[in-house]
């Protein structure tokens, strides 16, 4: 289904691998390889010895992850570890140099944002793209404006605006022709995902989205990441902040220096763990196990 709505796009390529690239992971035309666990789930989203380099800077090197619906993953790393590269990557702003990438078990190769977000792929960035001069309904739609005979449609747009974030669990704004410059920051990061899903995405990719939020948005974005993934759709959280990560995260993925040195379920990790791979790259704790919610 995926790769003949991607043959629909001409300015799609479906492709077994960048030219350029040092190391290639050898695939079937429009088959995913099997997955490191051996088992039949296709992920999502499939990275397979991605790199990216900038004249002599490595920012990727040989990057392999896993993105599933309907879980959250959180990727982590010190400053530098090339955590935005490879979102970039992913949304289209950077092409790849080398490596594969597929999406729901088909090849893919986006071009820009546009591109990606016709598959279905959303980012959501630490500055959240609002703008404080509009209200919600028109930040939501911006640039993809519902038209009727020639004119805005105002009335759809609304209603879809208010349908979308009510389905959010969205209720701490009080109209959806609020205007932005009056939202709290986590109202604001609520928008800007509420924006997100709006599109019908299906991977929905936050950088920092708890940044400079106190503990109540902070708890009140948490949730929402959460009900995301169990609505189906498969979330990559960007954050330093191991308590954000530990709270609602089903996965880690971990990087130093460019690379990939671990990707786990987050059971099998903790705080220092973590750290210990972003500092060192290595880790011989073994993680206790939790308290039950029960």
């Amino acid at each position: 289904m995926v790769g003949s709505q991607l043959a629909a796009q001409p300015h799609i390529r479906l492709i077994e691998h960048w030219e350029g690239a040092d190391s290639m992971t050898t695939a079937t035309e429009g088959t995913a390889p099997p997955s490191p666990a051996g088992g039949e789930d296709v992920p999502l989203l499939r990275l397979r010895g991605v790199s990216k380099h900038f004249g002599p800077v490595n920012a990727l090197t040989e990057v392999d992850l896993e993105i599933p619906a309907g879980q959250v993953t959180a990727l982590a790393g010190d400053n530098g570890a090339g955590k935005s590269v490879m979102i970039k990557c992913i949304s289209g702003i950077h092409p790849p140099d080398g490596g594969q990438m597929w999406w729901a078990g088909e090849p893919m190769h986006v071009h820009t944002p546009a591109e990606a977000a016709t598959l279905g792929i959303e980012t959501v960035y630490q500055d959240l793209a609002l703008c404080d001069n509009l209200d919600i309904v028109q930040n939501m739609f911006l640039g993809r404006e519902r038209m009727h005979r020639g004119q805005l449609n105002e009335e759809s747009m609304e209603n879809a605006a208010r349908e979308t974030l009510t389905s959010l669990a969205v209720t701490t704004v009080r109209s959806v022709r609020q205007a932005v410059a009056s939202l709290s920051g986590g109202q604001r990061q609520s928008v800007a995902i509420a924006k997100a899903v709006l599109w019908n995405s299906k991977l929905v990719i936050m950088d920092e989205p708890t940044a400079a939020l106190g503990v109540a948005q902070t708890a009140m974005v948490l949730a929402l990441v959460r009900r995301l993934a169990d609505r189906g759709h498969a979330v990559l959280i960007v954050s330093h902040n191991m308590n954000d990560v530990f709270e609602v995260a089903d996965r880690i993925a971990v990087l130093r220096l460019g690379r990939m040195v671990a990707e786990r379920p987050a059971v099998e990790m903790d705080r220092q763990i973590v750290v210990d791979l972003m500092t060192t790259g290595v880790s011989t704790r073994v993680a206790q196990p939790r308290p039950s919610a029960e």
